[in-house]
């Protein structure tokens, strides 16, 4: 019965019944309406979110902008029915809960590569397109949540801002912090003329025993051993663990 009621009135929103200069205002209106009549039948906001987009995935706009409207401190919950009923709407959820700003970005970011990490870069790239002042701490949440997929996020972000590489180097560094050597490497592969800064800053960056291997990776990515020696004292690398005998 339940399912029938939902085919019902989506099938009424989808016909035109609806005056078209309204329609937007009246579908949202009556997609509350079925929300909440699922909820008082004590099916969860999760649930419902669900069972609506598993039938009309093509309605997540509508039902998702519903859901956080009516009840927007259960925004995970939301999220979370939204992109179970359908992994590929991972990116519109995001895309409308980053607009609705009813959440912290990053928390967003979160949510949504913690449910769906296949699409982690996808995720990245849309929060950082709205918020790309906060790009360092998105690319942070987004490898600390999904590491396996750290290089290819701060490659497409530095290459989508060189103007913050060292700021979502930065990031990535504090994330990773056991994988410096291969953020320099991976990094200077991107940046190989700012190679000074990217020494100084992962030896700045890291636990002292880190500096010899920021070096050795500079050094196989083609820097001169002098050069990238300088750098990490300018980074605040003990200059007498590289004193020559």
């Amino acid at each position: 019965m339940r399912l029938f009621f939902i085919s019902f009135i989506l099938c009424c929103i989808s016909s035109g019944v609806i005056a078209k200069d309204s329609a937007p205002n009246r579908q949202e209106k009556l997609i509350t309406k079925l929300l909440n009549q699922q909820l008082r039948q004590n099916i969860s906001i999760q649930h419902s979110v669900s069972a609506l987009l598993k039938r009309y995935p093509e309605k997540v706009e509508a039902v998702v902008n519903s859901a956080i409207h009516s009840h927007p401190k259960q925004y995970k919950q939301i999220m979370l029915g939204a992109i179970r009923a359908e992994p590929a709407l991972v990116c519109d959820v995001v895309e409308i809960l980053l607009q609705a700003n009813i959440a912290p970005n990053q928390r967003v970011v979160e949510i949504a590569i913690r449910a769906e990490p296949a699409y982690a870069k996808e995720i990245v790239k849309i929060a950082a397109h709205h918020n790309p002042d906060e790009i360092a701490d998105i690319v942070r949440i987004a490898i600390i949540t999904e590491p396996f997929v750290a290089d290819s996020i701060m490659d497409d972000s530095m290459l989508s801002y060189p103007e913050k590489m060292i700021d979502i180097l930065t990031a990535a560094i504090n994330a990773l912090p056991d994988q410096v050597s291969t953020l320099v490497t991976d990094t200077l592969a991107l940046f190989p003329d700012d190679s000074g800064e990217v020494v100084t800053t992962a030896v700045n960056q890291s636990e002292a025993h880190h500096s010899r291997d920021i070096i050795n990776a500079a050094v196989e990515s083609g820097i001169s051993e002098d050069s990238a020696i300088a750098a990490a004292i300018e980074g605040g690398a003990d200059k007498t663990l590289f004193a020559k005998k």
